[in-house]
């Protein structure tokens, strides 16, 4: 008996950085108002671009945005530990798309 190869229309590859995106970004929607999250988690990096998350930019870019005041100021948990709060991150995403 022989066995056809089974033939994808899609790559597999191909749809797998899509249901990251889909399990990145539902996991900060799942995140209560009072909950932290860090930098890594908070942006865009080039190291790991199958990583997506719920910022359009970079760290650098998110660093200049909160010494100009356009960002919300983080919160220094421990001398190496830095994050910001789910709820002002949302307030100020929220802001961005009514302006």
């Amino acid at each position: 008996m022989s066995h056809k190869p089974i033939i994808h229309k899609t790559p597999i590859a191909a749809t797998i950085p899509a249901a990251k995106a889909s399990i990145h970004t539902s996991v900060f929607d799942a995140l209560p108002d009072s909950a932290f999250i860090r930098e890594s988690q908070l942006v865009q990096s080039p190291k790991r671009p199958d990583h997506p998350a719920p910022l359009p930019f970079s760290a650098p870019t998110l660093w200049r945005k909160v010494k100009a005041g356009t960002f919300p100021k983080p919160i220094k948990l421990s001398e190496r530990v830095t994050c910001w709060k789910v709820s002002e991150v949302r307030a100020w995403m929220i802001a961005q798309a009514m302006a």
